[in-house]
């Protein structure tokens, strides 16, 4: 069989910045992807890994670092609208910036798919061709946050609701190494909740665990999963308010790059490992 390497981008909004980190350290060890696979603030990072996997970093840097995400992050970028609290136009400019020359999936460099919620048909739906930067918008429409992305005769809303860490999606594309590079919420374990707010979260994250164990489960054989770390050290480190300052972002790129690097090397270590234990 034919070696295929798959880099599968979770949600997870501003938590994502870990993503950079990884990326970092997959990238220093020589991997390169052949399909990058991104749902949500994954999709966004994805798709700047797909346009040119060596030179991602420095533009994931910039877009991270960029006066656009800290509009967006900040709440500096709030344009409440009937049904959403965000203009778009920050994360527009900010993608368009960071893909220059990128209009099509076709422009891209390593074969590209990114998740959205079909609002009409209550599905998951996957973009694989045709305009990227609409398909991105709608794989992070984060309802309430962003208003949703009407593509063709249908409105699309952000991808995690349907498929969060989608390590299906690389399974059925015939991925044989999947790296996972997941927002750190499936490392801690869940508490119960304390208050409203709470009880929303922590139902979110059980449909998002579920599914990602479910899809785990059901994994071939001879697919190999190396799960990255994002170096948080409890549950309480991703929550929102505790990252959206530029420092704090910039934390948790650089805890990622070293957990992760620390796991890749262990992990070439033990090369016979089974798919199940690189985790």
């Amino acid at each position: 069989m034919t070696a295929k390497v798959a880099f599968v981008l979770g949600g997870g909004g501003v938590l994502g910045a870990v993503q950079v980190g990884m990326l970092r350290a997959v990238l220093e060890r020589g991997i390169r992807p052949d399909l990058v696979v991104g749902t949500s603030i994954g999709a966004i990072n994805g798709a700047i890994v797909a346009a040119d996997p060596d030179r991602c970093i420095d533009r994931l840097d910039h877009a991270w670092t960029s006066r656009d995400a800290r509009v967006l992050t900040t709440g500096l970028g709030v344009r409440p609208g009937r049904a959403h609290v965000m203009s778009r136009g920050p994360l527009v400019r900010l993608l368009e910036g960071a893909l220059p020359r990128v209009r099509t999936f076709a422009d891209l460099e390593v074969e590209f798919r990114c998740c959205a919620a079909s609002i009409e048909r209550a599905a998951e739906h996957w973009f694989a061709e045709g305009p990227l930067v609409p398909a991105v918008l709608a794989s992070a429409a984060l309802p309430g946050v962003f208003p949703a992305v009407r593509i063709g005769d249908e409105h699309f809303v952000d991808g995690g609701i349907v498929n969060s860490i989608p390590i299906s999606e690389a399974a059925a594309a015939g991925a044989t190494d999947i790296y996972v590079m997941q927002v750190g919420r499936i490392e801690h374990p869940l508490s119960a909740p304390r208050n409203q707010f709470d009880n929303a979260r922590v139902a979110f994250e059980i449909s998002r665990r579920h599914r990602f164990a479910r899809d785990r489960a059901a994994l071939p054989p001879t697919t190999r999963l190396h799960l990255l770390p994002t170096g948080t050290a409890s549950e309480r480190d991703n929550r929102i308010a505790r990252n959206l300052s530029p420092v704090a972002v910039r934390r948790r790129m650089e805890r990622a790059h070293q957990a992760a690097s620390d796991h890749l090397d262990t992990e070439a270590a033990a090369p016979h490992a089974s798919r199940r234990s690189s985790s």
